[in-house]
């Protein structure tokens, strides 16, 4: 695909891991969207390390349109790092990150590039509806962004996921930050620029099941929070003197309970109970302090983000700034 200087392209980064059923009609959906605003455009599909058959329909869909460009990952590497991944290999002026099962709607795209074309660097979709989620999904999404924005050092705008726009200004800068436990909506936050949202509501999963269960949302949750914040080493700090103070008032309780003869603290079962109290604060200070050196030993072994099996010509277009 070639452009000059004044060519304006829209990329859409898609990261897909084991969603070939929905890949025809994402293509279909989005081709259709994207053909309508009358403006060079690229669909840029990072495949995670599927294993059914979604990287055969990729490369089907590349063979029928030239601007379908796949990106083949050697392995899975995750979902924030196949969105990276995406943006390293987005030649757009802006770039739209979007999930391949459509619960976010790329109708909602031209939206989104209004807001850009009015000067705004990042435009994130704003979910004012969840189709198709349980209770407890959305009781702990929205948790969970309340939270993240109490304890760390950003202001993260609430119930956005990673669907979003993004200007070239705002992605050479994102793609110069290389850490490997990534929380992108986070990093987009981060780095400022002129941002709004978009409202839109979200459309239940028509096929297939989530790729992000519980434990894989407690991960991210927990790469939010050691990648923001320092809320977590506060935490054990917190805990060493309420302990040291608890100790510092019961002493003198103690003795002075003794000295007039009160049973209730003769005997092993009161030393246990502390022993035990203090043990288990110090195994979570430790658990605590170890996540935050397990992730600095991860940053300096210098290892790539990830690597790709096939990928297309990794050349930038230069655009007009």
């Amino acid at each position: 695909m070639s452009a000059d200087k004044k060519t304006i392209t829209f990329s859409i980064v898609v990261p897909v891991y084991n969603e070939v059923e929905i890949l025809p009609e994402l293509y279909h959906r989005v081709s259709g969207v994207m053909d309508d605003l009358g403006e060079p455009w690229e669909l840029v599909i990072v495949d995670d390390g599927s294993s059914d058959g979604s990287t055969e329909g990729i490369r089907a869909l590349a063979e029928k349109d030239k601007r379908v460009r796949p990106v083949i990952f050697a392995r899975n590497f995750g979902h924030q790092i196949a969105i990276t991944a995406g943006l390293d290999y987005a030649r757009g002026q802006a770039t739209v990150i979007m999930d391949a099962d459509l619960q976010d709607p790329p109708e909602v795209i031209p939206e989104l590039v209004d807001r850009w074309r009015e000067g705004y660097e990042v435009v994130h979709g704003v979910r004012t509806y969840r189709e198709g989620e349980t209770p407890f999904k959305k009781f702990t999404a929205a948790l969970f962004y309340r939270l993240i924005n109490c304890i760390t050092d950003i202001d993260i705008p609430l119930d956005v996921g990673d669907f979003r726009l993004l200007d070239r200004k705002a992605i050479d800068t994102i793609n110069s930050m290389r850490e490997r436990h990534r929380f992108l909506r986070g990093m987009a936050a981060w780095i400022g620029f002129r941002q709004v949202g978009v409202s839109y509501q979200r459309a239940a999963r028509t096929v297939g099941k989530t790729k992000y269960p519980f434990s894989k949302m407690l991960r991210l949750a927990l790469n939010a929070v050691t990648g923001f914040s320092y809320f977590p080493l506060q935490i054990a700090t917190y805990f060493g003197f309420v302990c040291a103070g608890l100790s510092v008032l019961a002493i003198p309780l103690v003795i002075l309970l003794r000295l007039i003869g009160n049973q209730a603290f003769f005997g092993q079962a009161t030393t246990l109970i502390a022993v035990l109290f203090l043990g288990g604060v110090q195994l979570i200070s430790l658990g605590i302090l170890g996540e935050y050196v397990g992730r600095i030993y991860d940053e300096v072994k210098g290892r790539p983000l990830y690597i790709v099996r096939e990928a297309p010509d990794a050349d930038k277009i230069e655009l007009e700034k």
